[in-house]
């Protein structure tokens, strides 16, 4: 007897695993009744525990918004807002099962506010449960979430006219509300649309059908929902097998492991992997439970090749005659997730499937209105908000068209500092070169032939937060103008500036190589280097110069050639004989008659008049935080 049982038990286990599962989700107005619903079909169907029911007879008592009835709505609003406010915030997974399937329900908010709540939801479901209020009607909220499930490739729509106990369970009102919604789910891409009247309060048409709507001759809902075809939906067609971990056990074993995204693979088959174009033949598919002859979505396995193939994370095995665009650009429609207003010269990371690398937005086609349908013009796209765009990414990515296969047409945005998810999309199709965004004007081609460039100042100061100037150091030699000019790029840099340091040795040891130490060559030396900080000041860079720049005249030559707006003469003010007692080797060689033209020695110095800052060497901490206030004052530093 104990035999049979187990005999029994397992016979209800081995056929509990092979139930197919349907993942869906309910969505429509506030106060529509899709918490009501679930609970009801949780609760008819028996999936619910005594001391389950005795809490929500309990609940129902205490915070209830049924009147005398159970609120089944308290079996899925756990958080404390939504059981006070009697609505949904978060999203709530609930599992349960019949004896013919297993069900993963989502249960969304119905308020505009949480739209990326409902998206995450629906973004793994098969079926979406449209809730309509039959006093109400097809309202703004049900056309929104309707076009939500279409944008998210949602194949199979129920519209479940709830509370038709509140209209006498009239059969006249829910075909009204079924035409009315005909009308708008005919300009959607939804291939499957039923309807069903009901009262998820009262169980009419939930689990068992209704007495009291005769009339109506369809599927009461969890009827329904057991029978609705769904394993068509998978795409079997296109073998995409995106690699996410390389198993090397021991040095005979070399598998691939990945979850099958879509199509069959064989034992045997021929595959090409991308991005390399190397083929090679499958000589195993390797689970935990044994090999396997063929392996399909949503299956994990490991796959071993004929050859010796470099492969990592992020590549991907597809059939030789089957491959999916390999591309950089693409356009896709954008969920924007993020508290924080869309940047779009961002640089965001993109993760699709296994593969993450960074991507950039190229324009930003519009962003539509999903109460409306309308489509508007916009610069950036806020929190909950909808729109189409052109992405190009680093590295190419292998992926198909969403309408066609949701796991390689769909990714995420990653915001690259917070590292939050900050937007879903769905990739729509490539970007042939030809319907690339124009992103050079007739305007910008007319500065690029005058030498100015496509970014103003003003987008470099808000990148930067600082604005290009120089701080052209000047002194003789031992004056210590070097040290202060590296322990002011020290501080700068703890600062997150952005800056280059220029000083004699560096710049004559490469772009003036070739000029020697008179001073017409010195003059030329100086002017190189102003023309090259010149160019990085225009580009939002801070440079430090130090430099004897001895003769005065040459010295206003170079804050013209910067521009005297953002050039700051600093004067370190030492004397000769300091100097020599810094420098002692060099003067040395002076009074040896080894090396000629030295400023302030055997040629002038000119000492600066009207200097920004003047600076005693004594102490170098002091002279630095004396240039910080200076350039801080003057908005060269934020």
């Amino acid at each position: 007897m104990e035999n049979n049982s187990k005999i029994d038990i397992q016979e209800f286990l081995n056929r509990d695993e092979k139930k197919d599962l349907l993942r869906l989700l309910t969505c429509g107005s506030v106060d529509d009744g899709k918490s009501t619903l679930i609970g009801r079909l949780m609760f008819d169907s028996k999936m619910i525990y005594e001391d389950q029911l005795a809490a929500l007879e309990r609940d129902s008592k205490r915070i209830g918004h049924a009147g005398e009835d159970i609120d089944y709505a308290l079996l899925l609003d756990g958080l404390k807002a939504e059981r006070e406010q009697g609505i949904t915030i978060d999203v709530a997974y609930r599992y349960f099962s019949t004896n013919k399937r297993k069900f993963i329900i989502a249960d969304t908010p119905g308020h505009e506010q949480y739209t990326r709540n409902m998206v995450t939801g629906a973004s793994t479901a098969n079926l979406a449960i449209v809730l309509v209020d039959a006093t109400k009607g097809v309202i703004t909220q049900t056309r929104r979430h309707t076009f939500l499930v279409s944008l998210l490739g949602i194949k199979h729509v129920v519209l479940a006219v709830n509370k038709m106990d509140l209209v006498d369970f009239s059969e006249s009102r829910f075909h009204e509300i079924c035409e009315e919604y005909k009308q708008f789910v005919s300009q959607l891409d939804i291939p499957d649309v039923q309807f069903i009247p009901l009262s998820a309060l009262k169980g009419d048409n939930v689990v068992d059908a209704s007495q009291k709507m005769a009339w109506y001759k369809g599927k009461c809902m969890l009827d329904f929902l057991e029978t609705v075809h769904i394993s068509s939906d998978r795409n079997f067609e296109d073998l995409r097998y995106p690699v996410q971990y390389v198993s090397r056990p021991d040095r005979d074993f070399r598998g691939f492991c990945a979850k099958v995204a879509s199509g069959i693979i064989k034992k045997g088959d021929t595959v090409m992997v991308l991005p390399s174009r190397k083929t090679s033949t499958v000589t195993s598919i390797v689970t935990y439970d044994g090999e396997l002859e063929q392996a399909f979505p949503p299956q994990s396995v490991t796959v071993t090749l004929a050859h010796e193939i470099d492969i990592s994370r992020g590549e991907m095995l597809v059939h030789p005659d089957n491959l999916p665009h390999v591309e950089r650009q693409f356009e896709a429609m954008l969920v924007w997730m993020d508290e924080k207003p869309m940047n779009p010269s961002t640089q965001f990371y993109i993760k699709h499937n296994t593969n993450t690398t960074k991507a950039r937005f190229d324009t930003i086609r519009y962003k539509v209105d999903v109460n409306s349908l309308e489509k508007f013009d916009v610069t950036h796209l806020e929190l909950n908000e909808i729109g189409r765009v052109v992405i190009t990414t680093v590295k190419p990515l292998f992926f198909d068209a969403y309408k066609k296969n949701r796991n390689t047409g769909s990714f995420v945005l990653i915001d690259p500092v917070s590292h939050n998810t900050c937007a879903v999309g769905m990739i729509l199709d490539k970007i042939h070169a030809d319907g690339l965004p124009q992103r050079i004007t007739d305007a910008d081609k007319q500065k690029i032939d005058t030498g100015i460039g496509l970014i103003s100042e003003q987008e470099y100061e808000t990148r930067y937060r600082q604005k290009g100037s120089t701080i052209w150091i000047t002194g003789l030699h031992g004056s210590g103008k070097n040290q202060l000019a590296y322990s002011l790029e020290r501080q700068l840099f703890n600062q997150d500036a952005v800056i280059v340091l220029f000083d004699g040795s560096t710049v004559r040891s490469g772009l003036s190589k070739e000029l020697d130490f008179s001073p017409v060559d010195r003059a030329e030396n100086l002017r190189r280097v102003a023309e090259v900080c010149k160019v990085l000041n225009d580009q939002g860079i801070i440079t430090i110069c130090s430099f004897i720049s001895a003769d005065d005249t040459v010295r206003k030559q170079v804050a013209t050639i910067i521009g005297e707006h953002r050039f700051t003469l600093v004067y370190m003010d030492a004397d000769l004989s300091y100097c020599k007692q810094n420098k002692p080797e060099l003067y040395k060689r002076i009074e040896q008659g080894t090396i000629d033209n030295l400023p302030g020695v055997d040629c002038n110095y000119d000492i600066p008049q009207q200097a920004h800052i003047v600076c005693k060497p004594q102490d170098i901490e002091d002279n630095v935080q004396k240039i910080l206030v200076y350039i801080t004052e003057k908005g060269y530093k934020k």
